[in-house]
């Protein structure tokens, strides 16, 4: 017997998904993008929608082609570079960066207004926080229930309300735009988008879209392709309608807080002068969902990708990702997002290049020939980006880097990137056909 989703359960999945990828960076970096372009906001929200939405749902449908896995997707350039690529990503969304920001941005949006931002309101919040996120990913087969019927709708119902009094109820007027986004507004959304880590989570979150399609008894591999798909278009059209309704708060908010140093601090501000204090207690609601189902999806696809190569249980390693990320968080909110920006510059051209390219595997005698070069070149101009873009180490920037091409807009592995595909396409016709990898056979007869 084919079991089919209902259509009640298809938009479940795409909510979930949805869900999933709202999180900390999702809220907080718009606004920063929109107070800071002024009259360029919509030039650089342009490039922040190709980033942050336009390279996730890609993502994702990349993912569901190949089965829903980072592994099937990284194949063409060998299992072990594969395995270091899906160890990187999991470890920079989970862990590392992103899934300990979620507790960080939560707590300085809802709770350090009340307690103070002391080290000790900190490490309470995040014990009970990381305890909670624990507890539900203990258990992965009830995500459908717990997320797609009952977070996600609360989430989505609160970002609409919040959405609606930022476009209908403007604080203000914008304010000039900074230097930076006089200059480059578009480069400057583009890379902005890398910090929502979107592309990175829809490299981690495909396995755990398909698994919630499975709970339902799902096992057609056409039909988890089709229906993650759906799922990441859903979840892209929701994306970007709370981005632009994100951009329109930060625009108008120039007034309120002129010299903002991070979103927690604009969104405050602006619940704040619309709602009063009944906003801010309606923003931290909204935030600390938000976080949390974004912890709880991470913490789950994390603890799935390494029970499979550790010699650990999927709840041992619950257990021990929620520990380490409780841990980490306790560094606060500006070190994370120090810390993560060259690690994101450095990472996401190679992931950029793999997931646009698997769309084209079947143009070449050997896709290999071309992934592999695209990539490496791209991992090298990326980490030059990544240097140029740390506090810590841009002294160490070679002076022949700063004059490559795009290299003022942190673009420097582009164009590199497309020689490098275009060289090795004409060497892959000179060489002609060869046995083709086992995963391209199976696409080829599907």
């Amino acid at each position: 017997m084919t079991y089919r989703l209902s259509s009640k359960d298809i938009w479940a999945l795409g909510f979930m998904t949805f869900a999933l990828f709202v999180g900390a960076g999702n809220i907080i970096f718009p606004p920063m993008v929109g107070l800071q372009a002024g009259e360029n906001v919509w030039i650089a929200a342009a490039g922040f929608l190709l980033t942050a939405v336009g390279l996730p749902v890609i993502t994702v449908i990349a993912l569901a082609k190949v089965g829903g896995g980072i592994e099937e997707l990284s194949s063409p350039i060998g299992k072990t570079a594969g395995l270091i690529l899906a160890t990187i990503c999991y470890l920079a969304v989970g862990p590392l960066f992103a899934t300990p920001r979620t507790a960080t941005v939560s707590f300085e949006v809802g709770i350090a207004p009340l307690t103070g931002s002391g080290e000790l309101p900190l490490f309470i919040y995040s014990v009970i926080y990381f305890l909670l996120v624990v507890l539900v990913s203990l258990y992965p087969g009830k995500l459908l229930d717990s997320v797609g019927h009952v977070l996600a709708p609360i989430k989505i119902g609160a970002l609409v309300i919040l959405g609606g009094a930022a476009v209908l109820w403007p604080a203000g007027h914008s304010v000039p735009a900074i230097p930076t986004y006089q200059d480059i507004p578009f480069s400057n959304g583009f890379v902005n988008g890398y910090l929502t880590m979107d592309t990175l989570a829809a490299m981690v979150f495909g396995i755990v879209i398909v698994n919630a399609a499975r709970s339902r008894g799902v096992e057609s591999s056409s039909l988890l392709t089709r229906y993650t798909m759906w799922a990441g278009l859903i979840a892209g059209f929701c994306l970007t309608l709370v981005y632009l309704s994100l951009f329109k708060l930060g625009e108008g908010s120039g007034e309120l807080v002129p010299t903002a140093d991070n979103g927690a601090a604009i969104l405050h501000a602006y619940v704040q002068n619309i709602f009063g204090n009944y906003g801010s207690f309606f923003l931290a609601v909204l935030i600390f969902i938000a976080c949390m189902v974004t912890a709880i999806g991470l913490t789950c696809a994390c603890a799935e990708f390494f029970s499979r190569y550790l010699s650990l249980s999927y709840r041992t390693l619950v257990l021990l990702l929620g520990l380490f990320s409780m841990l980490v968080s306790n560094l606060g909110l500006s070190h994370l997002i120090t810390f993560s920006i060259p690690v994101l510059t450095a990472i996401y051209p190679p992931c950029i290049a793999l997931i646009l390219l698997s769309f084209t595997i079947r143009w070449w005698h050997n896709c290999t020939r071309i992934l592999a070069p695209a990539m490496l070149v791209s991992l090298i101009f990326g980490i030059l980006d990544a240097i140029k873009s740390s506090h810590y180490l841009s002294h160490l920037l070679p002076e022949w880097a700063t004059h490559l091409p795009l290299a003022d807009k942190g673009l420097a592995w582009l164009i590199p990137t497309l020689l490098s595909v275009a060289a090795f396409a004409i060497y892959d016709r000179i060489a002609g056909e060869t046995k083709l990898p086992k995963h391209e056979m199976q696409q080829g007869q599907g």
